[in-house]
């Protein structure tokens, strides 16, 4: 039986699956969607059991990756899961590897590339707005993974300080600017992703990396549907996880 120790990170999770992620360090205070809660007192409960809180009950659990990305808190839009994954995979991002993404946002895919890259890596993250940097890294602590975040003030359309990175994402509204930086800034065989909502910042984008050292330059959209299984049968469900953005890969040789 494991049971929650003092100094913990717990995750919270009510009847309808939405999640509170909680450090059983912090002081007393209200959690909305919850109450007031003196984390202290989750200290002794057993992982996996279900505990009452005021008039509500939620599941005890250990924070894995998809709890500490559903449990932040949004200031601007986020990279998903979905889309997320793909970024891991199709940059074959690792632990120990150094990546650089411009767009911070509310730190969503920060906190899945920090997680990635950890314990012997590093996310160094560029973004142009100061309050969004602050908001992240509020949501980045919370997740238990700011040791392996550095956030800069900076806009990568005019620089990348870095070199020799194994992997840059970009997500921002004009990703072309920044690919001849990405290219110098890239160790080779590393990887150049962008994250565009619109078709037409694609194709803009792609046509700026064929003019740099880049091969295997591909762009897929990810759509998501569950399935609904219940005793009567199995249908798709009626809300699809359709659109959110396309994400374009490059990977980067000595032209």
């Amino acid at each position: 039986m494991k049971t929650v120790e003092k100094g913990d990170r717990v995750v919270l999770i009510d009847k309808n699956y939405k999640k509170f992620i909680v450090n059983t360090l912090e002081k007393a205070g209200k959690i909305r969607g919850i109450g007031v809660l003196d984390p202290g007192i989750l200290v002794g409960a057993e992982y996996g059991k279900q505990i009452e809180i005021g008039d509500k009950k939620f599941w005890i659990l250990k924070p894995l990756l998809t709890d500490k990305m559903q449990a932040l808190k949004r200031h601007a839009q986020i990279i998903l899961p979905k889309d997320a994954a793909q970024i891991i995979l199709n940059c074959s991002i690792e632990h120990g590897n150094i990546v650089l993404e411009a767009g911070i946002g509310s730190g969503s895919l920060t906190i899945a590339l920090a997680n990635t890259v950890a314990p012997t890596g590093r996310v160094i993250s560029y973004d142009i707005r100061r309050d969004f940097i602050e908001h992240a890294m509020k949501n980045i602590r919370n997740a238990g993974l700011e040791e392996y975040v550095t956030a800069k003030l900076k806009d990568v359309t005019l620089d990348i300080d870095e070199k020799e990175l194994d992997a840059v994402v970009l997500d921002i509204p004009n990703p072309w600017d920044a690919v001849k930086h990405a290219w110098k800034a890239l160790k080779t065989g590393g990887y150049l992703c962008s994250y565009s909502p619109l078709i037409s910042q694609v194709e803009k984008t792609v046509h700026e990396i064929w003019k740099h050292g880049f091969i295997e330059i591909k762009t897929f959209e990810n759509l998501q549907r569950e399935m609904v299984v219940s005793k009567h049968g199995t249908r798709p469900s009626f809300d699809m996880l359709g659109h959110t953005g396309y994400l374009t890969f490059a990977r980067k040789i000595l032209s």
